[in-house]
């Protein structure tokens, strides 16, 4: 009898679960068979977002990041419960209307990470005036097939639309349909996805999306949907800020600024050019990889080779650039001052007041001037260079612009150049001390314009002898071809417009009484495939050698990031064999340069956030705007929460968090300083000079 009891029982228990399960399945077939444009719509969107996190970080625990997949399925979904306030015939004009909205976010980033290495922003809408001027550069070096594959998206949701209306799906669901009841139901849904994912946060990830420095940990811990939505907030905040938030950030200010003296520290530097004319150089694209580079013998830049021999080279030089590129290393070369958390200091905070090279110099009686022969209104320099101090900009308005002599955007360097000696001859005759910026711009992406650059090989070629003893050239392709490969062409042509420069200024005399100072503004944006192959080619395959290959050089993401390094060097003709001619190899940034030249030079800027190299040396530190920093020991990847060890020297975790609260401390600083118009005397009444003219 038990035994039959036993049996009766488990029959009993499993035709329950049986029927529990069949009223589950046929409660999923009916959901999923009511709410086919509703369902649709999530999946494509969410696997929109998870693509994006694949072309751009690509890891396995960055696409599949399971906590990004339930932020953006939180943020879908809770826009799609609104659908079903519609009749379903009508529904499909909202689902697919947010499709397209969804698609362009995914889209733009892609676009966008592949430039910048960062994910976009609202704040730079204002710079969408620029495109035009660039727009072959985008085209051609930023858009990819993998940029348009967002697309099937809202086209795969269309033929499911058409589908459903062939199927008479829409008159059929709409006699069962209580779209109030399904719109509640389905943000309580949503409600659920982001309370599980409120839960999974960590104070980290909290103060990551609060700052939003670091937009790649956002995205990847947070989702693209929520990251632009915060972008958003976060982008109308200074506006909002500048009225409400001064208080504390003027705080923050005077106590980062309280320990910092009145006056500069001495060294074995100070004063060392006081007095001399300076010719300063802002090398588009220009990038420390270059110097000492050959192909087939041939030196890709003689000139800046010259340069680093005999001059000051600072050989570990970082640019400090966010989405505002060229004009962000201006900004930062000439006010000690990082970009800006949002928008560019340039475009976005044109009015506020800023401490720059030009504004000290011009105490010390100098003429200030910078040339450029581009539109004036570009990156909005008409207004600009004057917040800076310069007494005067030449723009393209002032060169003679022929077609012949036109190089991608604008007026070749080598006839910029020429043009620019005949002015600047004619300012040293007015003035007793000049200092003056000259903007390259050939060298500018997509390099595309070969033929233009003159005659340059970045293919291998080798010499043999044949049985016959004569000699044979064979020749591999090598890097011809590639964006790299072009680049090499176009920097190549730089450097020759460089050094027509030069002898062009000595032939005038006016290099004896002046010092040299270029800086690479960025680097060039190039793909690290190109560097692989540069590194490690193997010419019997004419493609890249095996991982295992005794000779193949490790070039990852860490190696990618830490290559970006551009050239700043110091140079006066006869400083070759001098106490001055030296390497420097102190990590160094463009936050650094205007503290260094001001050593040199006789002016201190109390609010300056970078160090006099020769005061700090090996215990500096160079911040990125992305949360991203380098010493001499190390190099820290904020979204990757790791580091490249740079040196055998020992490192606690201590250092490392101290570092990590100094920068942090320091970003926030800079942006607070032009944000709220901190160094503006009629706003902060309690400014102190902090400005001397030693």
């Amino acid at each position: 009898m038990k035994i039959v009891k036993y049996v009766f029982s488990k029959f009993m228990n499993n035709t329950i679960k049986k029927a529990k399960q069949m009223k589950k399945d046929h409660f999923i077939r009916e959901y999923l068979k009511n709410n086919i444009l509703f369902v649709c719509f999530v999946l494509t969107n969410v696997i929109n977002a998870t693509l994006l996190r694949f072309f751009c970080m690509r890891s396995i625990e960055n696409y599949l990041s399971w906590k990004a997949i339930i932020a953006d399925t939180f943020v879908v979904t809770a826009v799609g419960a609104f659908g079903y306030l519609f009749k379903p015939k009508n529904r499909f004009i909202y689902y697919f209307g947010f499709s397209v909205f969804f698609t362009a976010i995914c889209m733009i980033n892609s676009v966008y990470y592949t430039f910048y290495t960062s994910f976009a922003s609202i704040s730079m809408i204002s710079l969408t005036q620029y495109i035009g001027d660039v727009g072959d550069a985008v085209v051609e070096n930023v858009l990819q097939l993998k940029d348009l594959i967002y697309v099937i998206a809202p086209l795969l949701f269309v033929l499911v639309h058409i589908r459903l209306i062939k199927k008479n799906y829409y008159k059929r669901i709409e006699l069962k349909a209580d779209r109030k009841k399904s719109m509640f139901k389905t943000i309580g849904f949503s409600g659920v996805l982001l309370i599980i994912f409120l839960m999974t946060l960590s104070s980290l990830d909290i103060s990551r999306f609060t700052k939003q420095w670091n937009k790649e940990y956002v995205v990847m811990r947070f989702g693209i949907y929520i990251y632009q939505a915060n972008d958003l907030i976060t982008s109308v905040q200074p506006k909002i800020n500048s009225m409400f938030g001064y208080d504390k950030a003027k705080k923050s200010f005077t106590d980062y600024f309280s320990d910092k003296s009145d006056t500069a520290a001495t060294n074995e530097m100070t004063n060392v050019f006081e007095g001399k004319n300076v010719i300063v150089i802002h090398a588009e694209s220009m990038m420390t990889n270059v110097i000492g580079l050959t192909f087939n013998g041939e030196e890709v830049t003689p000139n800046l080779n010259r340069l680093s021999k005999e001059g000051m080279y600072f050989s570990n030089f970082y640019s400090q650039v966010s989405v505002g590129t060229s004009s962000d290393s201006e900004l930062t070369y000439n006010t000690s001052l990082l970009p800006t958390k949002s928008g560019t200091a340039f475009v976005s905070y044109s009015d506020r007041t800023y401490i720059g090279i030009p504004t000290l110099l011009k105490k010390k009686g100098y003429y200030t001037f910078s040339m450029h022969a581009n539109n004036a209104d570009f990156w909005n320099r008409r207004a600009m260079h004057n917040k800076l101090g310069y007494d005067r900009f030449y723009s393209k308005a002032d060169y003679e612009v022929l077609k012949e002599n036109v190089i991608g955007l604008g007026l070749s360097d080598k006839e910029f150049f020429h043009q620019s000696v005949e002015k600047i001859k004619e300012i040293n005759a007015e003035h007793e001390k000049w200092y003056g910026l000259l903007i390259m711009l050939t060298n500018h992406t997509p390099f595309s314009e070969t033929e233009k650059y003159g005659e340059f090989d970045v293919d291998l070629k080798e010499t043999t002898l044949n049985e016959q003893g004569e000699e044979v050239t064979e020749t591999y392709p090598y890097m011809e071809g590639t964006k790299l490969g072009n680049y090499f062409k176009s920097i190549h042509y730089a450097d020759a417009a460089l050094g027509e420069f030069i002898a062009g200024l000595d032939e005038e005399g006016l290099l004896d009484n002046s010092i040299f100072v270029l800086y690479g503004d960025h680097d060039a944006r190039l793909p690290r495939k190109d560097y692989n192959r540069l590194y490690n080619y193997d010419k019997s395959t004419d493609d890249i050698l095996d991982k295992d290959y005794p000779d193949y050089k490790e070039y990852d993401s860490y190696q990618y990031e830490l290559g970006r390094k551009v050239p700043f060097i110091i140079w006066s003709k006869n400083m070759a064999g001098t106490k001055y001619n030296m390497e420097i190899k102190n990590v160094m940034g463009m936050y650094d340069a205007a503290p260094t030249l001001g050593n040199m030079l006789g002016f201190y800027n109390k609010y300056s956030l970078g160090h006099d190299i020769f005061t700090i040396k090996e215990n500096n530190i160079v911040v990125f705007p992305n949360g991203n920093w380098v010493n001499n020991k190390i190099y820290y990847n904020s979204q990757k929460e790791a580091y490249l060890p740079l040196s055998e020297e020992p490192i606690s975790e201590e250092e490392i968090n101290a570092n990590m609260d100094y920068t942090n401390r320091l970003l926030d600083v800079s942006n607070n300083i032009i944000v709220f118009d901190l160094l503006n005397k009629d706003k902060n009444k309690d400014l102190e000079s902090g400005v001397d003219s030693k």
